[in-house]
């Protein structure tokens, strides 16, 4: 091959190395939804299907109209908010409230409270697992974990976790996957039976936060705050099949369509990270967000990310930084 060839060969090769090297998400801050009421926030739920976002914001969960960012309304009185999960199939949804120590039920259409059960101390995150028809409560004071049946709207169980449940995942086959926040393990039980199956030391983290899974590989997605890790873990065995440093995140969602796992941070960033293969992951990119932008929820239809947040201020007193009223607003995220 004379000198030429070799030369056009070498950039065609190298092209095609820095496209697949460069190949970014695209994804920025498209729309800012504005919300009027005030106080904290934590968790975000969307429903792509109905187009609704539902904010966890103060002691109520405010519901906005996502195509258009306008309010659909609010469910009040949810003490000490924290999440939200969904049952389609019933029409309701169910919140945690930390402060009330309960799960409250409420009409997805009319937003109306339907009832209140009490679960364990402080629940935090709450999700429904699609294999058992439950939901499932992450009770931080407690150390342990409820079990509700929307059904009948009682609670069936209570799984003692001996650790602050951070967050939670099902595989969708049986196995809940919890993320154990003091000493930095995921606890594996049974979704059917509650009884723990494993509990997994998480290598390369520390103060897990964010959690999400890829059923189809079994793999785990852990966003770890005080080491700045993103952990993928093969959920069969507890062994990290991968770490990437990333920001100080809180939140964690998988896209399972594009195979990209965003974890948001406190700096102002989402970390993103694409799984190639079941064993090969690379980092992308940090999508530049907002400082306070730190717990996110995703359309898996449109694949845009949504997250709640407001301008800050310092605390003349320290610790966190003081809300500037009237800011709130939820941050949408896409191409």
């Amino acid at each position: 091959m004379n000198s030429i060839k070799k030369i056009a060969v070498l950039g065609l090769l190298l092209g095609t190395s820095l496209v697949a090297f460069s190949q970014k998400t695209g994804f920025h801050i498209l729309k800012k939804h504005k919300i009027a009421s005030s106080g904290g926030w934590d968790y975000i739920t969307v429903d792509g299907a109905d187009k609704r976002i539902y904010v966890s914001h103060g002691n109520q969960v405010n519901v906005l109209n996502e195509a258009t960012g306008d309010s659909v309304g609010y469910v009040p009185n949810t003490p000490g908010v924290h999440g939200i999960a969904l049952v389609k199939a019933l029409g309701k949804g169910y919140i945690s409230a930390g402060r009330a120590n309960a799960i409250v039920v409420f009409d997805l259409k009319t937003l109306k409270v339907l009832n209140q059960v009490t679960v364990g101390t402080g629940p935090d995150a709450i999700f429904y697992d699609d294999f058992s028809k439950k939901i499932i409560t992450c009770n931080a004071r407690s150390k342990d974990a409820t079990v509700f049946d929307p059904f009948t709207e009682k609670v069936v169980a209570t799984v003692p976790l001996g650790d602050k449940p951070e967050t939670a995942v099902s595989d969708g086959k049986g196995k809940i996957f919890v993320n154990g926040e003091t000493t930095s393990t995921m606890i594996v039980f049974d979704a059917t039976t509650y009884k723990e199956l494993a509990r997994y030391k998480i290598d390369g983290g520390e103060s897990p936060s964010g959690l999400d899974i890829d059923r189809k590989t079994n793999r785990l997605f852990i966003a770890c705050g005080d080491t700045k890790t993103m952990v993928i873990m093969d959920a069969a065995n507890g062994k990290t099949v991968a770490k990437f440093p990333i920001g100080d995140p809180d939140g964690l969602v998988f896209d399972p369509a594009l195979k990209i796992a965003y974890a948001s941070n406190g700096e102002g960033n989402i970390s993103a990270v694409r799984e190639l293969s079941a064993d090969k992951f690379e980092f992308i990119e940090n999508i530049p967000t907002e400082p306070s932008a730190r717990t996110i929820g995703i359309d898996l239809a449109t694949h845009h990310l949504f997250l709640p947040a407001a301008e800050t201020q310092p605390n003349p007193a320290g610790g966190r930084p003081k809300q500037v009223p009237g800011t709130f607003h939820v941050i949408e995220v896409g191409k």
